[in-house]
């Protein structure tokens, strides 16, 4: 039986046990850190799949043909309603330009200004009890703001008009300190817009969507919406700077965990501990 090397039987004093235990400690931090950053990275890159899915499920809906009227008409539960967003759609019917409202603080090009509502009674007969009319978001219209509360020079034709737009939801809402826009007589212009109240407060039975109108710029009103996108971009730099951070630590623990401590022991080989 062999025996035992000098080196081993002689004991670590104080200094090499705490320098030990702040490797272990330090390797066991690393190893955490990088576990982490590596596991928000991968998760980031999960999150830019989904969004890549969900815009593909977009642009499918996009290209479907154009839905009429009549289909946002119908009772429908929460899922169908999902399923209809974003489709292309054509109204016909008559504009109710008393019952239109200014949704203040809004932005296009750059510029702040109003989004534009204004109901659509569409044409043809409809069931008993079934709402007959759209909220249609027709575009947005500059702020004048040498008088805050003077609405813009917008033209709605009257008779019978034919539209194109696409199937949206609720209008997009800015926070808000207080929701007067839900008790009537208010002000035309409003910050926000809840459709279930505005239904209530003008008698108007609506249909369940909204109808976010396209096409070139008339009537006062510019239609260079947002683009309908997945925003995954974002998520893949996200991810480059969690898988940044997690190699920067890896190189760190390397270079003074390890490198640093291997050119000590060449340069002291007496404190090899250190």
């Amino acid at each position: 039986m062999p025996a035992p090397s000098a080196s081993s039987s002689i004991p670590k004093t104080p200094t090499e046990r705490r320098a030990q235990l702040r490797f272990v400690l330090m390797t066991v931090a690393a190893a955490a850190s990088m576990l982490l950053t590596a596991s928000l990275g991968f998760w980031q890159l999960r999150r830019a799949d989904e969004k890549l899915a969900y815009q593909a499920q977009l642009d499918a809906r996009a290209a479907l043909p154009a839905l009429d009227g009549a289909s946002l008409l119908q009772p429908m539960n929460e899922a169908e309603r999902s399923s209809l967003q974003h489709r292309q759609v054509v109204l016909r019917g008559e504009w109710l330009p008393q019952y239109s409202v200014y949704l203040d603080n809004r932005q296009m090009q750059a510029r702040p200004g109003f989004y534009v509502l204004t109901p659509l009674r569409l044409a043809g007969s409809v069931a008993p009890g079934q709402p007959q009319t759209v909220l249609v978001q027709r575009g947005w219209a500059p702020r004048n703001f040498e008088d805050r509360l003077a609405l813009p020079q917008v033209q709605t034709p009257g008779g019978t008009v034919q539209l194109q737009g696409r199937v949206a939801g609720q209008p997009a809402r800015l926070l808000e300190l207080q929701t007067s826009a839900a008790q009537p007589g208010v002000s035309r212009i409003r910050q926000n817009l809840d459709t279930d109240a505005y239904a209530q407060e003008t008698g108007l039975p609506l249909a369940a969507l909204t109808v976010v109108q396209t096409g070139p710029a008339s009537e006062g009103l510019l239609r260079d919406w947002p683009v309908v996108g997945s925003g995954v971009e974002k998520h893949y730099g996200y991810a480059f700077q969690w898988f940044g951070l997690c190699s920067l630590i890896a190189i760190l623990y390397v270079w003074f965990q390890i490198v640093r401590r291997v050119l000590r022991r060449r340069s002291h080989p007496g404190a090899a501990a250190r």
